[in-house]
């Protein structure tokens, strides 16, 4: 991995990070839909992009070494 791309991903982390920390949220009571508190859809966004983040880091940063192992264990049987 690059450095620029290490510097993206560390970044990406930190963003989820921080805005899993909704404190803006809580004693706002507006309804989206007329029925879903905004806190509930802003979780449910959030949940979306904590999972293209682990995505993303499974594809950039997954190291290539743990895929060959399952090859290297084959063999001996």
């Amino acid at each position: 991995m690059t450095p620029k791309v290490r510097k993206v991903v560390f970044l990406l982390v930190l963003v989820v990070i921080i805005l899993h920390q909704d404190f803006w949220l809580w004693t706002n009571k507006t309804l989206v839909f007329d029925f879903l508190p905004i806190g509930l859809v802003y979780h449910g966004l959030y949940t979306v992009l904590a999972a293209v983040t682990m995505w993303i880091l499974v594809k950039v940063a997954w190291p290539r070494e743990f895929d060959d192992v399952e090859n290297q264990d084959g063999d001996q049987k």
